[in-house]
């Protein structure tokens, strides 16, 4: 182990899964490492969803606060019609087969969100001005962008009212999506030099769990999974801990923070060093931030 990882290693609690607003979180890049240091944490990871565009300014504001920052990414993927989350640490941004995603998934995504806000439009004052009011520029806008436009018209009281009621698949607004297998995600990730990890596997409806998949997903190259977090409930937990045993995955915990956008808190769930320690053995794509 070099010596910029000892430091890294060294800098205090570790969370490995933050979003700004480059994506769906509510800060910007910068404001979710201060944060992040201002809760203690010694490490955090931004993984905005299908892009990089953070990077850069929560880089800046490592060095500039004295934390450990880890870029990485939350990729959308999908088994049948459940949508599954699969986290690329460390990779190289510039690998063509990771660019070509992000643009395809960026694109997608718009698309898909201006069918909802048409269908929604049609029953709720709701255009899609409203909702690029409510995305940074050249995020990629999402449902997350159009519950904080629901917010803001008083339809709904918060998000998680939205994604309960008018954004959730049985709403009558939602609109299917395209996205890669997780398998190819693992793929995507790997040929990059990242490391991917399956992010709350446990959560409500998850696909991976129900039908099983873990195992699958472990040979094509699937390096762990997110254990400690809010969404996996406590028996989610313990089968999870005894199949990345059996299986050999890394283990993580994380917040999964957002801001203002869902009620996590940063730090609330943690990464052991060990596990931070082989990310990094494993990683070839792309450099942690470590203050001097």
């Amino acid at each position: 182990m070099d010596e910029a990882s000892r430091r890294l290693l060294g800098l205090g609690p570790i969370d490995l899964h933050a979003h700004s607003r480059e994506s769906d979180g509510t800060e910007s890049p910068g404001d979710v490492v201060r944060a992040a240091a201002a809760a203690g944490l010694g490490v955090v990871a931004l993984t905005d969803h299908d892009t990089v565009a953070g990077w850069d300014e929560a880089s800046a504001a490592a060095l500039e606060v004295g934390i450990g920052l880890v870029p990485g990414v939350e990729f959308s993927s999908q088994i049948g019609e459940a949508s599954v989350h699969v986290l690329g640490y460390l990779l190289d941004p510039d690998s063509a087969a990771f660019r070509g995603e992000r643009e395809r998934i960026r694109i997608e995504r718009v698309e898909r969100a201006e069918r909802m806000v048409r269908a929604i439009g049609r029953d709720y004052p709701l255009t899609w001005r409203h909702v690029e009011e409510h995305a940074a520029p050249g995020a990629t806008i999402g449902r997350p962008h159009i519950a904080d436009a629901l917010v803001t018209l008083g339809i709904v009281a918060d998000r998680s009212s939205a994604f309960d009621g008018i954004l959730h698949w049985r709403g009558g607004y939602y609109q299917p999506h395209r996205a890669p297998a997780p398998e190819d995600a693992i793929a995507i990730i790997a040929d990059a030099g990242g490391v991917s990890v399956l992010a709350h596997p446990g959560s409500r409806g998850s696909a991976v769990m129900r039908l099983g998949r873990l195992p699958d997903l472990a040979a094509a190259g699937l390096d762990g999974v997110e254990v400690a977090h809010r969404d996996n409930p406590p028996a989610a937990r313990r089968q999870l801990l005894a199949d990345a045993e059996r299986l050999g995955l890394l283990v993580t915990g994380s917040s999964d923070y957002h801001g203002a956008g869902k009620p996590n808190r940063l730090g609330e769930h943690t990464t052991e060093p060990e596990a931070l320690a082989e990310i990094l053995r494993r990683a070839s794509g792309h450099q942690p931030v470590v203050p001097a």
